[in-house]
């Protein structure tokens, strides 16, 4: 006979309490099958879509659109179908065993074993074993079969057979749904890799990581390139000399969700770090006139972000002291051997700072395509828990607002951030003479635990020399 499991809101990682319904994506009395996202909340980080680890009819939905969440809060409620003997069709109650950060399918039997199907999974008739979703009555269970014999036929294709799926004595621990869904679209099975985050977490990096040693690359929709946003015009009513009309005495605005995050590590970041800024003009025609020769040459267009980044990575392969943290409880400086590259972004929900994995080893095509894909998350509230967080240098492109300079505060806990003004035409000594050029203004803060005036200072330099002589890059490529 059915049994009825409870689902609750999962740990999301970075240290997450709480968590905002935005949609649910599942009705009471619908069929979902392993795995199948139910619902899509809003952290202080990113949207997610949270996943159920069980098959069958949901029963309960808990709380409305809007409402916020403690992690452990129940989410939803499903009946599933009584375990069955391995080969026989049914629906048994054991989780996938896929988990986000910190949660496990506790409600699953202690004791694991594999399940072997006879025959390849195709069609309706592959409800049986681990894959099927359970049902409340025979209806349910006829309903769930076509649903389930996708997520079947899905998890066979993650153990790269058909012939069975293989399990293992625990849980799988992954960072994010959409890690788990690159590793069964590209055919990685999760359970060979050995995670690179705490405890063996799986992350976005390592996935990515073994498909290029495998000589794949990961399955991603292409993106454009990203757009500066364009800034708003004040409506009439608000222009000044406008008439006057009511306005309420005071707004108050909730310091939560993406705001509260933001609000909260920039004050901890002027709190903690004895930062110091140093900056330089730079005349970046001749970057420019590189850029426009490598798009001019066919293929996919270079971004200037990019060329940045390019420029970035290997003046910290020179200057390595930036590309590290300060672990204040130990009393160390901890130096970090790749270079995971936050870019700021500013989106309808506020500022993120997405992640480029292993920047230092990408080159300009990869890095726009990255740069593009994770803008276009941004924009669209996609990006995982996993695409913010672990970076080691944050490269800021304020001059998309159309501004020449800015002190920028460090992306807590690392150790530096690079500004990037406008690049506008100036009068520029040239050659000895007079002439206009294309000048922009770089700015670095820096932590000075991690060292001094003189490194961060070579650091500029070199960047700067780089982008008014791009030919410096192939020294160090």
């Amino acid at each position: 006979m059915a049994q009825v499991l409870e689902f609750k809101l999962p740990d999301l990682g970075e240290g997450l309490t709480e968590a905002e319904i935005v949609r649910w994506l599942v009705e009471v009395g619908d069929v979902v099958a392993i795995d199948q996202p139910v619902v899509e909340v809003e952290t202080a980080k990113a949207m997610v879509e949270v996943p159920c680890p069980y098959g069958g009819v949901v029963t309960a939905r808990f709380g409305e659109e809007g409402t916020e969440l403690p992690v452990g809060a129940p989410l939803i409620t499903v009946a599933v179908g009584e375990k069955p003997a391995a080969g026989t069709g049914g629906t048994g109650a054991e989780g996938s065993g896929n988990v986000l950060v910190g949660y496990g399918t506790s409600e699953a039997p202690a004791r694991r074993r594999r399940v072997r199907q006879e025959r390849p999974l195709s069609g309706a008739s592959a409800t049986g074993g681990r894959s099927g979703a359970g049902a409340a009555d025979g209806r349910a269970a006829a309903t769930a079969a076509p649903v389930n014999a996708q997520a079947a036929g899905a998890a066979t294709a993650v153990n790269g057979q058909a012939g069975g799926v293989a399990t293992e004595d625990g849980p799988v621990p992954v960072i994010s749904p959409l890690v788990r869904r690159l590793a069964r679209q590209n055919g990685l099975d999760l359970r060979e890799l050995t995670g690179s985050g705490p405890d063996g977490l799986i992350l976005r990096a390592d996935v990515e990581y073994a498909l290029r040693a495998a000589g794949q690359g990961a399955t991603a929709a292409p993106a454009a390139e990203p757009h500066p946003p364009v800034p708003q015009a004040p409506s009439p009513a608000s222009a000044p000399g406008s008439p006057a009309t009511a306005a309420p005495a005071e707004i108050r605005t909730p310091l939560k969700g993406i705001r509260g995050a933001v609000a909260d590590k920039l004050a901890r970041s002027r709190r903690e770090i004895p930062d110091a800024t140093c900056w330089v003009d730079a005349d970046a025609t001749e970057l420019m006139r590189a850029r426009t020769a490598m798009n001019a040459a066919g293929g996919p267009k270079i971004s200037l972000l990019a060329l940045l980044a390019r420029i970035c990575t290997a003046a910290l392969a020179r200057f390595p002291e930036l590309n590290s943290t300060v672990d204040a409880e130990a009393r160390e400086i901890v130096r970090f051997g790749q270079v995971h590259l936050g870019f700021a972004a500013q989106t309808d929900r506020g500022l993120v700072v997405p992640v480029v994995r292993d920047a230092h080893a990408r080159d300009a095509e990869s890095l726009t395509a990255e740069f593009a894909r994770l803008t276009e998350a941004g924009r669209t509230g996609t990006l995982t828990p996993g695409e913010l967080t672990g970076g080691t240098f944050t490269l800021n492109n304020y001059g998309v607002f159309g501004v020449d300079g800015s002190t920028p505060i460090i992306n807590h806990p690392e150790a530096a951030m690079l500004g990037v003004g406008r690049i506008v035409p100036k009068p520029w000594v040239h050659e000895g003479e007079l002439a206009v050029r294309q000048v922009v203004q770089l700015s670095l803060t820096f932590d000075h635990r991690v060292c001094d005036g003189g490194v961060a200072g070579g650091f500029l330099r070199y960047v700067a020399d780089c982008v008014e002589q791009p030919a410096v890059l192939l020294r160090t490529l």
